[in-house]
């Protein structure tokens, strides 16, 4: 009997409206359902162990790839989580640059953390291991092809426990990633500090012309049956960039909020064509989430995120269909902690999205979780300021200007359309005002949370969240 089934019931969107008109594709309908994740008992901060995920609650929750995972068993089982496609660090960086593509870095981050946890040993875990795996980054690219070699030809240990039905599944398409490699070999594609499970879900989006396809197939495979969305459903690259206030552009999400000093090389592949006059790729795969503490701050603030296409110009993407349905029936939505600009703000600077939160009848509670402390993005941000940036975001409309001169009138909303409350850190080294926020028609809400032993800073947990949502939804169903 097979170790995993499908879910007999499968979440059914009916969305059938096109996708984004800018890259024109379709949209692919039918997600799967929120995945079922095992809690653990956790003893950190005031809160000793999680209870039992709120009632029938569902939430919407906006969140990076890595921001979140610590916190996706506070969500429960009805939770659907959004996620931008715009990275460009790390593995994904490669992959993009070789193959193009949507970024699939922090969709596979999700599905790996929402892949219920099973015994050392047994199957699941094993498949864990193979697609959580990760290509050393300090060696060479000999020593990395070698490595990758020994997986997509099942010699590697790493299929040690994995049923031959499963292996050979999986191996299908690795090899399909590598043929696709080895026919833009004038490209020399690196597979140092390589993800195994971006590399299989990259194959399998390749292959079904469909991330939301691929994203069912990777939760299948692994019982985790997660609900997780992309916010612009394409097959193209899409990419991010900021405006400052002195005026100067950055391009893409490394160098917004984690720029790479790339190491001197020499490539004979010719693959820019000086005619081509589209944006070069950089190659980021060392970048690793943990350097993101040490960061040099931006030269002034960001005042705009956009999206841009392969020319430069700026683009008005339309969000994913079930993105929107989501916000429409589900009961709190959640701007998780993360990197603002680069992480949430991807996922708000769309059309229709604004009207979708501040019209939805559904939603009880809009909640953000402020982060601990500022990074390179945010530096000398106030609690004040992520709320003005979520709000102006929002209501900047994000639509073409019309022809002759006209442009289409938006609703401007007050920021309790977009955010109820505030969720912050006990100890956080963000500045709180709690008057002001207050004013905003926005609550706070203090949580103590752990310290964590490297930045010495305190960090949400799942329980404490947990709490706060409970206490948040009670205050609500009180009124």
């Amino acid at each position: 009997m097979s170790y995993f089934t499908l879910s007999p019931n499968p979440h059914k969107s009916g969305a059938d409206s096109p996708g984004s008109s800018v890259f024109d594709l379709p949209t692919q309908p039918g997600q799967p359902q929120a995945t079922p994740d095992r809690r653990s008992r956790t003893v950190t901060g005031q809160y000793t162990e999680l209870l039992e995920p709120p009632g029938e609650t569902s939430f919407v929750v906006i969140s990076g790839g890595t921001g979140c995972n610590s916190i996706c068993s506070a969500f429960g089982h009805a939770a659907c989580y959004i996620l931008p496609v715009s990275d460009d660090g790390g593995s994904s960086s490669e992959i993009i640059r070789v193959l193009g593509g949507p970024s699939i870095g922090d969709i596979r981050s999700r599905l790996i953390r929402l892949i219920p946890h099973d015994a050392p040993g047994a199957p699941l875990d094993a498949i864990r291991n193979l697609l959580a795996y990760r290509l050393p980054a300090k060696c060479t690219d000999r020593e990395a092809r070698d490595q990758w070699r020994d997986i997509v030809e099942g010699r590697s240990h790493l299929w040690s426990g994995i049923p031959n039905d499963r292996k050979e599944m999986i191996r299908a398409f690795l090899v399909h990633f590598e043929s696709e490699i080895l026919s833009r070999a004038h490209k020399n594609f690196s597979f140092v500090n390589g993800s195994i499970g971006n590399y299989f879900l990259s194959a399998a989006q390749s292959f079904f012309r469909s991330l939301p396809s691929a994203i069912f197939l990777f939760s299948s495979i692994t019982n985790s049956q997660a609900n997780i969305l992309p916010v612009i459903v394409t097959n193209h690259t899409v990419t991010i960039a900021a405006e400052l206030e002195n005026g100067e552009r950055l391009v893409g999400q490394c160098d917004i909020s984690h720029p790479v000093r790339q190491a001197p090389r020499i490539d004979v592949s010719c693959e820019d064509d000086p005619l081509d006059g589209t944006l070069p790729r950089s190659r980021n795969v060392m970048f690793e989430a943990e350097g993101k503490n040490d960061y040099e701050p931006l030269q002034s603030r960001i005042t705009k995120l956009f999206y841009i296409n392969a020319y430069g110009n700026e683009i008005h993407p339309s969000p994913n269909p079930d993105y929107i349905q989501s916000l429409a029936r589900s009961e709190v939505l959640v701007y998780s902690c993360g990197s603002l600009w680069t992480s949430i703000m991807p996922c708000l600077a769309l059309k229709g999205v604004a009207n979708a939160i501040a019209g939805s009848r559904a939603l009880k509670a809009k909640i953000l979780l402020l982060n601990s402390a500022n990074d390179r993005e945010t530096d000398g941000y106030t609690a004040v300021d992520y709320i003005r940036t979520v709000a102006q975001t929002l209501n900047d409309g994000h639509h073409a200007p019309l022809y002759g001169g006209l442009s289409k009138a938006d609703t401007i909303y007050p920021i309790s359309a977009f955010i109820t409350h505030l969720v912050y850190l006990k100890g956080t080294a963000v500045e709180v005002d709690i008057a002001r926020i207050t004013a905003l028609g926005v609550r706070c809400l203090e949580v103590e949370g752990a310290l964590d032993e490297k930045s010495k800073q305190p960090q949400f947990n799942a329980a404490c969240v947990q709490h706060a949502l409970r206490d948040i939804l009670d205050s609500v169903s009180e009124e």
